[in-house]
């Protein structure tokens, strides 16, 4: 079983920068495909930034030359740095595994953290 957890949001204004962190914990072989959502109140959970498991990264279009993120193979530590921060960031940020190699034999795990909330006041 793997368990991914948030950390590292809160309220900051707007300009500003926050860096989250999510720590994969439990039975992991390689983090692969993993990344970040987000989902404002009342829209859909959407991409923020991730790598695929082909180890490239996709980010939206409306985080691009913002966000940035990265990863710790070893830790397990998957990190988003948020720059420029505008009230339209603000949302529940969520990290998720999409999959987690688990094994050598390449079973996967395909999952959520509890997500973190982040606030830019204007």
């Amino acid at each position: 079983q793997v368990q991914l957890v948030e950390s590292g949001g809160g309220l900051v204004q707007a300009g500003g920068s926050l860096t989250l962190s999510c720590t994969a914990s439990g039975s992991i072989f390689s983090l692969n495909a993993i990344g970040w959502y987000r989902q404002a109140p009342g829209k859909q959970r959407e991409l923020v930034a991730n790598f695929t498991g082909g180890g490239t990264t996709n980010y939206a279009d409306s985080v691009k030359g913002r966000f940035t993120v990265s990863r710790d193979n070893v830790k397990n530590i998957v990190t988003l740095q948020m720059n420029s921060l505008k009230p339209e960031d603000t949302a529940v940020y969520y990290c998720h595994g999409d999959p987690i190699v688990i094994d050598a034999y390449g079973s996967t795990w395909t999952g959520w953290g509890p997500g973190t909330q982040v606030d830019v006041s204007s």
